[in-house]
Order: C-alpha cells, then sequence, then structure tokens
C-alpha cells in the first residue's frame, strides 16, 4: 500500500512540475522561479534518492543547459536529524557492542544531518576525538523503492516521447543506484579514506583523518576527527595566494602520480590547519584515472595551452569520450573556434575545466560518450578552480597548472619506469625463455611439414625452385639461430642452471650451438656468392 501512494506522490510531483513548466514556457504562468530551479525544488522535496538523482545530473554538463546544472549542484540535502536514541541503536547493532563500552563519550546530539547519514562526536578509550557517521534507519529500502519508480515512470515516458531514449536516463539511473549503493555502504567510503591516508602519508601539505578501521560497519563509519577553518573563512585570507599553491598541487599530485582523486572538493569539504595544511574530509565520491588516462588528459592540456586544433581533438578521441563515426572536419573547426576565443583572454581568464565542457557539448546529439571517471573529473575541475579563486582570486590557475604539471609528469614517468616497466620486463622476458624452445620447435614442424617453401613445377623453372627451397632453408635457420642467442642472452643475464666458470653451461652451449649455425649460414652464403 505504502509503493502505491509513494507512486502517486512521485507521478504527481513529475507530473505537476511538467504542467507548471508548460505554463511558464508559454508565458500564461509567471513565477519567480526558473524552471530549472523548480526542478531542483521537485527533487529535492522529493526526497533522498532524488537529490541524488539531481547531485548525478547536475555532472552531465554536456546534456544539460548552464542554469540546470547551477541549479542542481547547489541541490543539497536539507533533512531533520533523526533521534540520538536511534543511532545509538544503529551503532550497537552494527559493532555490536554498547555504546559505553565503545567510546569514552558520545554525544547523543548530532554535529550534523543529511539524507544518507548523520555524524555524532564521541571520543575513544584511548583519548582521541571522533566523528561518527550513522547511516539513516530504512533510508536503503527507501532509494530502492524510488528508483525502481522512476524507472516505471520513465518507461511510461518512453511511449509519449521515444527520442527521450537517445540520452540513456535509464542509464542514468543505474549509475545513481550503484554510486547509492557505494555511498550507503561505508565500508566503501572507509577503504576510500585509507586509499588517501596512503597517499598523503608524508605528504607536509595534505592531511587526511584516518578512519578507526576496527570500529566501520556497512551503516557506522568511525574517523578521527579533523579540525581547522573552512577555505571561505575570511580569517584565512592572509594564508591564501600559499594555499591555493598546496591545492593545486596536491590535485595535480592526485590526477597524474596517484591515479586516484578526491571527487567534491567545494569549501565544506576542505579546511585548513594552524600549520597551514589542508585536510580533506568526505570521501564518498572519488574518482580514478589509469595511466593511459593521465597520459591522455596531460596531451589533452598540453594541446589546450599550445592551441593546437588537430592535437586537441586526437587527445580527445584517445580519452575515449567520442564514439562511432565523427565528422573530423567539423570537431576540428569547433576547437579551432574554441582556440581563437581563448586566445583573446588573459592567460589568467583561461579555464581548463569550461574548454573540457565545451568540446563535450560539440559531440551533443552525436556519438557522445563520456565515461565515467571523466564526469567526475569534470566536476572536480570546475570545483578545483572555484576553490582556487576563493583561496586567491588573482591566482593564475593555468600559469599554475603548467609550471607544476612537467615536475608531476615527470615523477609520474619516474615512478613507472623504476616500479612496473622494469618489474614487466623481467616478467617478460622469464616467459620468453620458458616459451622461447617451444615456439622454436612448433616453428621448426611447421617449416618442414607445411613450411613457407613453394614447390612450383614447370618447364624451365628447376633453377627458380632450387633456389626457392635454399631461401626457405636459410630463413628457419636464421630464426632458430637468433632464437637460441636470445635465450643464452636470457640464461646468462638471469644465471640460470649449473654452471662452469661463472656461467651457465646451458647458456655456454646455446652461444656454441649459435655460432655453428651462423657459420653455416655464413659459408652458404659466401659459396652463393649472393646476399
Amino acid at each position: 500500500m505504502f509503493g502505491v501512494i509513494r507512486f502517486l506522490q512521485i507521478g504527481v510531483a513529475v507530473y505537476g512540475y511538467l504542467t507548471w513548466w508548460a505554463l511558464v514556457h508559454i508565458g500564461l504562468w509567471r513565477s519567480r522561479f526558473t524552471p530549472a530551479q523548480g526542478f531542483s525544488r521537485m527533487l529535492q522535496k522529493l526526497g533522498t534518492p532524488f537529490v541524488k538523482l539531481g547531485q548525478g545530473l547536475s555532472m552531465h554538463r554536456e546534456l544539460l543547459p548552464d542554469d540546470y546544472i547551477a541549479a542542481l549542484t547547489d541541490l543539497q540535502d536539507h533533512v531533520e536529524s533523526f533521534p540520538g536514541a536511534l543511532a545509538v541503536h544503529e551503532i550497537e547493532t552494527a559493532l555490536g557492542g554498547k555504546v559505553n563500552d565503545v567510546f569514552e563519550e558520545f554525544s547523543i546530539e548530532p554535529l550534523a544531518a543529511a539524507s544518507i547519514a548523520q555524524v555524532h562526536v564521541a571520543r575513544l578509550h584511548d583519548g582521541r576525538r571522533v566523528v561518527v557517521k550513522v547511516r539513516r534507519p530504512g533510508i536503503k529500502r527507501q532509494v530502492e523503492q524510488d528508483l525502481r519508480i522512476v524507472r516505471v515512470l520513465l518507461r511510461i515516458a518512453f511511449l509519449a516521447a521515444p527520442g527521450l531514449k537517445r540520452f540513456d536516463p535509464l542509464g542514468l539511473v543505474r549509475e545513481v543506484q550503484d554510486n547509492l549503493h557505494k555511498e550507503m555502504d561505508f565500508r566503501q567510503e572507509t577503504r576510500n579514506v585509507q586509499r588517501f591516508t596512503e597517499v598523503f602519508r608524508d605528504s607536509p601539505t595534505i592531511y587526511v583523518p584516518p578512519a578507526v578501521a576496527e570500529l566501520v560497519a556497512e551503516s557506522v563509519m568511525v574517523q578521527v576527527m579533523g579540525g581547522g577553518l573552512r577555505v571561505d573563512d575570511p580569517r584565512i585570507k592572509e594564508r591564501g595566494p600559499l594555499l591555493a599553491h598546496v591545492f593545486v598541487d596536491a590535485f595535480l599530485y592526485q590526477f597524474f602520480v596517484a591515479g586516484v582523486f578526491h571527487g567534491d572538493p567545494h569549501p565544506g569539504n576542505l579546511f585548513v590547519m594552524d600549520d597551514n595544511r589542508l585536510c580533506l574530509h568526505d570521501f564518498g565520491l572519488i574518482g580514478f584515472l589509469d595511466r593511459e588516462t593521465r597520459q591522455n588528459l596531460a596531451a589533452l592540456m598540453q594541446a589546450f595551452v599550445h592551441q593546437d586544433a588537430e592535437w586537441l581533438l586526437d587527445a580527445y578521441l584517445a580519452l575515449g569520450i567520442l564514439g562511432g563515426t565523427i565528422d573530423r572536419g567539423e570537431f576540428k573547426r569547433g576547437l579551432e573556434e574554441l582556440i581563437q576565443d581563448y586566445a583573446r583572454l588573459p592567460l589568467k581568464e583561461w579555464s581548463f575545466a569550461e574548454a573540457l565542457l565545451r568540446i563535450s557539448r560539440m559531440g551533443r546529439g552525436q556519438s557522445i560518450r563520456v565515461p565515467r571517471n571523466l564526469l567526475v573529473l569534470m566536476r572536480t575541475a570546475f570545483l578545483m578552480e572555484s576553490t582556487v579563486r576563493i583561496l586567491d582570486p588573482e591566482f593564475n590557475l593555468m600559469d599554475g597548472l603548467l609550471s607544476r604539471a612537467a615536475g608531476v609528469l615527470n615523477e609520474a614517468q619516474g615512478e613507472a619506469l623504476s616500479r612496473d616497466a622494469l618489474e614487466r620486463s623481467k616478467y617478460e622476458a622469464m616467459i620468453a625463455m620458458r616459451d622461447l624452445p617451444r615456439a622454436a620447435g612448433k616453428l621448426l614442424h611447421r617449416l618442414r611439414t607445411r613450411g613457407v617453401a613453394v614447390r612450383l613445377h614447370h618447364h624451365g623453372l628447376q633453377d627458380l625452385e632450387m633456389h626457392i627451397d635454399r631461401s626457405s632453408n636459410r630463413v628457419a635457420i636464421a630464426l632458430v639461430t637468433l632464437g637460441l642467442y636470445i635465450a643464452s642472452s636470457l640464461l646468462m643475464q638471469h644465471s640460470v642452471g649449473p654452471q662452469i666458470w661463472g656461467m651457465p653451461v646451458l647458456a655456454i652451449l646455446g652461444y656454441g650451438l649459435a655460432l655453428w649455425f651462423t657459420l653455416r649460414l655464413v659459408r652458404g652464403i659466401s659459396a652463393s656468392g649472393r646476399l
């Protein structure tokens, strides 16, 4: 019964918004809210799943107009806190012990409340001050029910407007549902915190309050309490220029070295400590960039700065954003127009986030396919630029990025070479050494049975047939000889097998056999008088 009532509630809210939008659009209704603001208000009234749906939509800047993006970006969870007694019950159920046994002190009044969870302040028996994040009772069931209703309403909408399918709204609902499942499981957020704690373990400028691993469950998370002032607090104004450099360096490191980055760097998640370290909070939304994506992203930045439209397009395609068949000429013209627009602006007014968005929108209605990690990156870039300007309005972000990017990229490449490339080379060498005899045997068998020998039986072509047979045999021997040299070198390098005079016996035998084959080849070629 409750499901039917909720279905009607959602259906009436959506139908009411569409009717209101149509009346405003044709001028029959005057409202103090814009359609975008009305849409945001409707989502907020419908509760948590719809707030999260709106926040998910706000990342799709390539699809929505700017006013909708602005309204959805400001969409926040305005909900009442739930009783502290329920929080205590949830903690005791999840952690399997009485609150007084787990904490020396526990504040029954919440410090803050949101639609997914609320936060309480506590103190552990070892003296550490912590925050306890407790999931709202019943929220998981409500999310599942509401998103199921949204899918039904979308399928009904497809009957009236089939064109909606090309925007894949059901895919967006799946994306929101997957993200909400992760956000509602505090074990996942704990793993995220542990990642960033490790990334910035020895950092003199960034602090990530660690999670208390033994006090974590699906619905409860305990984290050491961070301190400091918000980055938009007027009291840190004098430290703004220094902190802007620290902030940019930290995110360049996350993008190009760590390959994992904080996806929500707004002022509410960034605090300045007394020692000028930035304290990062809330790791519910993070992004990942594999090595290839990081390299393509670096190429995109360089192409943008150097105003090279062809390079910019190639880098953008390499990121995997545009699929299918595209009109390169049309996209290149659009990129050249973008470049001309930025060429007229001072460097400090350039926005890489804005440029990335404009390029994304060039593919609107064609073969657009923006992977989630790049959607999170785009959101992060916008928030990052906004935060930098809060810290230091005069900060030249592009100059800051360029002056620091080279060192960060060199560090990333150096780490990759020393840690991964050499290890892979060693592994591949051992595999090649193991497989080479078998591969050589197969090659000889193939050459002997089917081979590359070409037999032509025709009057007057006997000499040609003899030369082709001889050449095929030489090719086969040359391949085997090369394989013996490689295998012997690997055996020598890794000192495999019994040794004599400090050298592997198998390597010596391999070199001897390879040398004998080499002499045979040289003698045969010399005798024929031809190479």
